[in-house]
């Protein structure tokens, strides 16, 4: 039944495109072809009913009738006075019907064509049924009383039987109309719909083409498998640096991708596009790509695209240019180190001097502002130091077992004299046998900074406590404060280069912000993490753990972080 309707609905639909005259002349074709083959075998097999005066003016009304649909302007007229047509057609009906007598059998249900036309139009339901009902039986009942003799029960009765059943037919077409005009406004609200679907999703996709071509970071989507399925402008400016010389267009594999250094290519397996179509979710993944002058640096993240089954569909990877900016960093450290090395020279001198004016004994009063001098010239000699050691890139290790308790006491001697002068106790808690695998120069200058960044932001009367315990696989060691404290986003950036708290800042204490930066970089060398836990006003905890064997664990894994995580 759906496939039917379907079917009626398309024939439905064509139909309605033609012009109103086109309709009205086909929907009147089948009786008017019936019609003319029922003249036709009237006039050579029933010449008899030809002769007929009813049967003749049935005939002419009825090619009258074919007339008026073709010649008036159904277009203009009121729609539906076409319905007139079909009540018209039971007047030629009934005529020959009448003007046939017993001769031509049949000729009553050609009425079945006027009422499957009113039945199937759609107009005012109620009214065409009952004309289908009526028409059939005046059309026979009609010429009964036009005649002299007299109409009986029986008369009336005899032939119910076909416009009976011309009625049921037409309540038949009725249903099936009024269904398939239902179909039909459903699937024209269905195609509303759905043009309205395609037009918000066409342009949802020219949102979308004009967004990723207008940012000025390459993005390319992938599917599972690897194909692209999105390249934006700026992904393509990258491609084309990338490409080997004479070549217009290569898959990722043949691309000129480099690691930072410029010059170590970049295996198959770990190239952005690859990992991220394995799967892989990582952030700022340095490389460079092309060769030469024309070389760039990239920011690699990607991140993976998941269906509504939670199953990987795909992947979406972004490349930022971040040439100048590692380039500007390069620059700085190139003149952090040039100037440290440049002052590092007359400081030697002054020191050199300094010294021999001490040895000379000189008067009390000059020796306590050469003290002052020599006080000065060691803080700018450390503060050089820290340059020079940001600058040179992480430092060298050289792990060996050593007992953490002697690092920590060599360092917490060293500051003590320091912390008297400021108020501040220094508590060593670090038990004996604590042993690390460690490079004892590097984790004292841990200690040393740690201690002194602790002494320094302490309050008088405050306290400042280094312990340390044997874990499973590592060493832990920690410096707790009475300080002043951070807040949550001054301690995430404690360990940038160059930074410095605003409370610090506002404090006027005095330092540039490089020592935590050195103890993260140490710690990291011997493959080990640390991190900060602070609250405002009410100190600080530096905790920083060392594996126990760093040959296996960051060390190495720096190397291979730089590739993903650079």
């Amino acid at each position: 039944m759906d496939n039917v309707l379907s079917y009626l609905t398309f024939n439905t639909r064509q139909f309605h495109e033609m012009s109103m005259r086109s309709r009205v002349l086909l929907s009147q074709a089948p009786l008017s072809i019936t019609t003319a083959l029922l003249a036709a075998g009237s006039i050579f097999f029933h010449p008899i009913v030809w002769t007929s005066a009813a049967f003749q003016w049935g005939m002419v009304l009825s090619g009258v009738i074919l007339v008026l649909c073709a010649v008036l302007p159904w277009d203009r007229l009121p729609y539906g006075l076409f319905l007139l047509i079909p009540v018209l057609d039971f007047v030629p009906i009934a005529l020959m019907r009448f003007g046939s007598g017993t001769e031509v059998l049949g000729i009553g249900l050609m009425a079945v064509f006027p009422v499957l036309w009113l039945s199937a139009s759609g107009l005012y339901p109620r009214l065409c049924l009952a004309l289908s009902l009526i028409g059939p039986f005046a059309m026979i009942w009609a010429p009964l009383f036009a005649t002299d003799a007299g109409v009986s029960v029986s008369d009336l009765t005899q032939s119910a039987l076909t416009p009976t059943i011309i009625f049921g037919i037409a309540v038949t077409i009725r249903v099936m109309t009024a269904s398939m005009m239902d179909q039909q406004k459903a699937m024209e609200e269905k195609d509303h719909a759905l043009q309205q679907l395609l037009q918000r999703s066409a342009q949802r996709e020219r949102l979308l083409n004009a967004t990723v071509n207008t940012v000025d970071v390459g993005l390319l989507a992938i599917d599972a498998d690897g194909h692209d399925i999105l390249f934006n402008r700026r992904q393509r400016e990258v491609h084309r640096i990338g490409l080997p010389e004479g070549i217009d267009d290569a898959p990722e594999r043949d691309l000129l991708l480099f690691r930072p250094d410029g010059v170590t290519p970049i295996p198959a397996e770990e190239r952005p596009a690859h990992r991220a179509v394995a799967g892989e979710t990582f952030s700022d993944y340095l490389i460079r790509i092309g060769k030469g002058e024309d070389q760039r640096v990239l920011s690699a993240s990607a991140r993976v695209m998941l269906d509504e089954g939670g199953n990987r569909e795909g992947a979406v990877v972004a490349f930022n240019d971040v040439t100048e900016l590692v380039n500007a960093l390069n620059a700085k450290e190139e003149f952090v180190a040039m100037v440290s090395h440049e002052l590092r020279t007359p400081l030697t001198v002054i020191v050199g001097y300094l010294e021999m004016m001490l040895d000379d004994e000189p008067p009390k009063e000059i020796v306590t502002g050469l003290n002052v001098i020599g006080r000065n010239v060691t803080r700018l000699r450390r503060l050089v130091d820290d340059l020079l050691t940001a600058a040179s890139g992480p430092p060298e290790v050289s792990p060996v077992s050593a007992d953490l308790a002697d690092i920590a006491r060599e360092s917490v001697d060293a500051i003590t004299a320091r912390g008297k002068e400021a108020g501040v106790d220094i508590v060593d808690e670090v038990p004996a046998g604590t042993i690390a695998r460690c490079d004892p120069a590097r984790i004292g200058q841990v200690l040393d900074n740690l201690l002194s960044n602790a002494v320094k932001y302490s309050p008088a009367g405050g306290t400042v406590t280094v312990r340390a315990q044997k874990m499973p696989g590592s060493v832990v060691c920690e410096v707790e404060d009475q300080g002043m404290g951070m807040s949550p986003e001054d301690s995430g950036e404690v360990f940038s280069k160059f930074f410095r708290t605003s409370t610090v800042r506002q404090a006027a204490i005095p330092g540039v912000g490089l020592g935590l930066a050195i103890v993260r970089s140490i710690v990291e060398e011997h493959g080990g993490r640390i991190h900060c836990r602070s609250e405002l006003g009410s100190g600080t905890t530096f905790t920083f753990e060392l594996p126990d064997n760093p040959h296996t664990t960051e060390s190495d894994a720096r190397v291979s972080a730089s590739e993903v995580h650079p």
